[in-house]
């Protein structure tokens, strides 16, 4: 784990308006800054970034957080990834720790991502050397442009080139890249001599895609062979920089572009991604050697609200279209759409855009089918759907496909359809395939929150004190008495702004994250005071002022039960008497409206 004070620390260097700006175009809205929020779709802007609270808030959608939160969120980077990135834009260096790390081979990936950029630059600067290279990209109609747009390189022919890049060429610290390969050694026999361990370059003579992370580190490369050879694309191995199953190639360039259009278009090749983007389609990812997995479409689905899925028209590609829509029912959520693209047997989205343009490409787009037409076409065209025999197999196959599906509005209207083709009546399919309560979990992006008022004094005080901390100094301590959840979360977060009264609401989130008071600060800033107190307008001081005077009165009521027991009881002692007096005069004086004895004489 990185230590607590590092992080503290951190967010108390970097500002949180510097750090969305990068990514969100920013407006001066009075004392903070407002944009159209970049996690949901909406006209007037809701999204607002408060530097002194250090911390983003959106109105519409409910996402919040510190820079750490928003690097996550907008970035997709795990809390770690988001930390470390957050400290290289300040000069600082996250410290090593003992805990577990994130992922194999963390301590030695800052190592590992430098010598990923040394064979970048070697591999773009032999593209310019490289007359077959650059006849080939321009032949695939690739500008210059686009071509340093996305890093594309040569990889020249030559078994050992690398060795001219890397002074420790023949050491294990290179392998780990990915870069390099270790032929087998072989024992020698009578009739061969022994065969010792060879090292030599993985790419060879092949055009150089880099795969960047979200940061824009270079993880991997892809190879695309310019002749005649297999295989036709190569990719580097699983290293602890690089996992296939969740990296997408082009998504570090395409991501403002993707929450731009609301729409993400998934494709299968580089030069798919790269074609697209030379003609103007520049919301295109492609997988990385493997089929679509959850995380990718989880990570996708944060970015936009429409996924499409581009494949050729031809067995294989619809073979891959079924495979990405098995992946996807489980991560289905209402309000995203999933759609396919077919492009005709003999394109794949690169001929087909150099052949029909951007125009001609989004009209296609704009007829892809949706996962529920596509899901039940598929099963229909596999049996004979005017006999009861063809039927009963279509719901045989369908049934437990639209089980998996948790989105409870889509789930209804699929179960719906899926009656309906096969002709039996609501009922009939209910007894068939029960409707189920789905499971809590996390959503793809951020949902509209319907937001309730909060019920009790110690909540809305903790509201307060979250809109703004330097009221935490204003509460007594003797009216934090309370048990519960509630009260301890209050407590806490009252001790963590009164021990320094410089700290922030976004570093307060930090710090209680993953903890129970993590779980109720979230739901304090969902709260509409929480918007309320951020107004200019509203008087904070005056509000929790009032509110201590009622958590006095319902102490005070407290102790009057607890002391009128005792006088029932007859176990009373004279100042427990003496005090249950006290009680009852200032009541009653707190009804009649007229000031007590002790506030006449302060006047």
């Amino acid at each position: 784990m990185i230590p607590q004070e590092f992080i503290q620390s951190l967010l108390g260097r970097v500002d949180i308006v510097d750090v969305v700006d990068r990514y969100v175009k920013l407006k001066k809205a009075g004392a903070n800054f407002q944009a159209l929020c970049p996690f949901h779709n909406e006209k007037s802007p809701s999204f607002s970034v408060s530097p002194s609270k250090q911390f983003y808030h959106c109105f519409g959608c409910g996402a919040h957080g510190n820079a750490i939160g928003f690097l996550m969120e907008y970035s997709g980077l795990a809390y770690p990834e988001a930390i470390r990135a957050l400290a290289e834009t300040v000069g600082m260096q996250v410290p090593e720790t003992r805990g577990r790390p994130e992922k194999p081979g963390s301590a030695e990936a800052p190592a590992l991502t430098a010598r990923m950029l040394e064979a970048l630059s070697y591999y773009r600067a032999q593209l310019k050397k490289s007359k077959t290279a650059i006849d080939y990209l321009k032949g695939r109609g690739v500008s210059g442009e686009i071509a340093a747009r996305y890093g594309l390189g040569y990889a020249p022919d030559g078994w050992q080139n690398l060795e001219a890049v890397f002074t420790d060429y023949a050491t294990g610290a290179l392998r780990d890249t990915g870069l390099v390969i270790d032929s087998e050694p072989r024992p020698g026999s009578e009739n061969e001599p022994e065969k010792k361990s060879r090292r030599y370059d993985r790419f060879r003579d092949r055009v150089m895609f880099p795969i960047l992370d979200a940061r824009g580190n270079v993880i991997g490369f892809g190879g695309r062979v310019i002749g005649a050879g297999e295989p036709k694309y190569l990719n580097s191995p699983e290293t602890p920089l690089f996992e296939k199953g969740r990296e997408l190639y082009g998504l570090y360039q395409a991501r403002r572009a993707i929450r731009d259009a609301n729409q993400v278009i998934v494709v299968e090749g580089y030069m798919d991604v790269v074609a697209l983007a030379q003609h103007g389609v520049e919301n295109a990812v492609a997988t990385l050697g493997t089929a679509t997995t959850p995380f990718h479409l989880a990570k996708l689905m944060k970015l936009a609200d429409n996924v499409v899925f581009c494949f050729d028209g031809d067995a294989a590609g619809r073979k891959a279209a079924w495979r990405a829509l098995e992946v996807a029912l489980p991560v289905l959520a209402d309000g995203k759409v999933v759609s396919f693209l077919f492009l005709p047997p003999e394109d794949d989205p690169d001929t087909y855009v150099r052949r029909e343009g951007k125009e001609g490409f989004a009209k296609a787009l704009a007829e892809a089918k949706p996962l529920s037409q596509f899901l039940f076409a598929e099963l229909a065209s596999r049996v004979d759907m005017a006999n009861e025999e063809g039927r009963a197999r279509f719901l045989a196959e369908a049934r437990p496909l639209v089980a998996q599906i948790e989105a409870p509005a889509l789930a209804v209207m699929l179960r719906r359809r899926m009656g309906e083709l096969a002709r039996l009546s609501p009922e009939e399919i209910e007894q068939l395939v029960p409707s189920k309560v789905p499971a809590k979990r996390p959503s793809a992006a951020p949902a509209r929150t319907v937001r309730k008022a909060t019920q009790s004094l110690q909540q809305r005080l903790l509201v307060l004190v979250a809109a703004t901390p330097e009221v935490a100094a204003e509460v007594p301590q003797e009216v934090l008495a309370g048990g519960g959840a509630d009260w301890a979360a209050l407590r806490d977060v009252i001790a963590f702004f009164r021990e320094d009264p410089r700290r922030n609401l976004g570093q307060a989130s930090a710090y209680f994250e993953g903890s129970d008071v993590s779980a109720l600060l979230r739901v304090a800033l969902e709260d509409p005071l929480f918007e309320e107190a951020s107004s200019p307008d509203f008087n904070v001081k005056a509000e929790v002022s009032d509110l201590v005077e009622r958590l006095r009165e319902a102490q005070r009521s407290r102790r009057s039960d607890e002391l009128l027991k005792l006088l029932v009881a007859g176990t009373a002692t004279e100042d427990e008497k003496a005090e249950y007096r006290e009680i009852a005069a200032h009541q009653a004086t707190a009804k009649s409206g007229n000031p007590s004895p002790e506030e006449r004489s302060k006047l």
